[in-house]
């Protein structure tokens, strides 16, 4: 007897459609303030800069749309806190173009459609986590167990091939497992009604933004090298980026230097041998925030490691660390080549060394360039140990597997709000 099938959630909420969502935000935050501004004075349909902001305003929340859905399929994201900065950026990136060109335009439009758009896709993400939470069916055996201590998902948990569940986002299962010839006809059949079935791996991937290091393969890393054409456009993009930063920000970056000085003495920038691209050595410059000492220690690895509450931190070195202020010389890094805006960190050589010994796979970190933030530190922070320094590899591996222009994104948008709250720092 064939197994009963889950019904999938193709046919799920209305709110959920694409074409819904889309042009309902078209319609809610183009049409609504302009046609709110021809009953006040018909006239305006006929001003030119009322249909060059119109046009404007859908290619920004066209745009935004898109660029919103692409981050919310990435793992763990909470796609609400995404609204906000996402349509900010694409309505900023095109209203900027207009002002450059001396085109004129409304302001009212422009600022009503931007408002307008983040309270539609808001209110979106409220009424569909409260009329359709995300729900997965898990088939019983092999790894599936680690599952639970994921959250934000409804679990149903199958008894067996006859359990039917209604409404669904899709199935998981072991799909290494030994399953039953029960269970694979049933996983079988569900995919032939059209409702997904993720391998335990692949969503507990995409849920948690981590992958599990079990050896190094395509079967857990996918390709082992990651776009090279990305890694040469983001290297042209950091390089750019990096050397306007440095112009707009020498007198700054002079002006933390002298207070450095000032407070305790010793260099202003402090250098340090680390290991980057291609597993090459390089200096990393960063703003002093601890005080000049050569304590006599036997393990040299320890001094490489800042630990919570470490007395050596100054107290403008706090403020320096918290605010990520004492990163910024590493703009020089990435003139050179030698880093990028966004990657994995790059670890002193002293504890590469290290853990090149105690993991097993660490070095294949450096197969992209280091990065002032990355995947690690947005959701991770701090490491200090070798358990730490596992758990950021999965984070790691995870960055260089999904290497692409929309995690970049993500992580640049965590990053301002790990500025704002010091997540992290030490």
């Amino acid at each position: 007897m064939n197994a009963p099938i889950i019904k999938p959630q193709t046919q799920r909420h209305l709110l959920h459609r694409i074409r819904f969502q889309l042009l309902g935000g078209l319609v809610f935050a183009i049409l609504t303030p302009a046609l709110i501004r021809i009953v006040a004075d018909p006239s305006f349909i006929y001003y030119s800069n009322l249909q060059i902001t119109i046009f404007a305003a859908f290619v920004a929340h066209t745009a935004g749309f898109f660029s919103f859905r692409r981050i919310g399929n990435f793992p763990g994201v909470a796609a609400a806190g995404y609204i906000l900065p996402t349509f900010a950026m694409s309505y900023g990136i095109v209203y900027l173009t207009i002002f450059l060109f001396r085109i004129d335009y409304s302001g009212y439009q422009a600022a009503s459609s931007l408002t307008l758009s983040i309270l539609w896709y808001f209110g979106l993400s409220i009424l569909s986590r409260r009329l359709d939470p995300y729900s997965l069916a898990v088939v019983p055996g092999g790894a599936v167990s680690s599952l639970e201590a994921i959250g934000g998902v409804n679990w149903h948990w199958l008894g067996s091939p006859n359990t039917v569940i209604d409404r669904v986002s899709g199935v998981v299962a072991d799909l290494r497992a030994e399953l039953s010839d029960d269970w694979e006809r049933y996983i079988a059949d569900q995919a032939l009604a059209g409702v997904p079935v993720y391998h335990v791996k692949q969503i507990s991937e995409s849920l948690t933004g981590r992958v599990e290091i079990e050896h190094l393969s395509e079967n857990t890393l996918g390709s082992l090298n990651p776009n090279q054409a990305y890694i040469k456009v983001k290297q042209a993009i950091d390089w750019v980026s990096a050397v306007l930063a440095l112009m707009m920000l020498a007198p700054f970056l002079v002006l933390v230097a002298l207070m450095i000085r000032l407070e305790s003495p010793g260099p202003a920038i402090f250098r340090q041998e680390r290991l980057g691209y291609g597993g090459r050595s390089f200096t990393v410059y960063k703003f002093r925030t601890m005080t000049v000492s050569a304590p006599e220690v036997a393990n040299v690895r320890s001094l490489a490691v800042t630990k919570p509450g470490d007395s050596r931190i100054t107290r403008l070195g706090r403020f320096l660390r918290r605010s990520r202020i004492d990163e910024l010389p590493q703009l020089i890094n990435i003139v050179r080549s030698e880093m990028s805006w966004i990657g994995p960190r790059p670890e002193a050589t002293v504890l590469s060394s290290h853990y090149s010994v105690a993991l097993p796979f660490y070095r294949y970190r450096n197969i992209v360039r280091p990065g002032i933030t990355g995947w690690a530190q947005v959701n991770q922070g701090y490491v200090s140990d070798d358990d730490d320094e596992i758990e950021k590899l999965h984070y790691d591996f995870y960055y260089i597997k999904n290497f692409s222009p929309w995690l970049d994104i993500i992580i640049a948008l965590r990053t301002l709000k790990t500025v704002l709250n010091g997540f992290g720092s030490r």
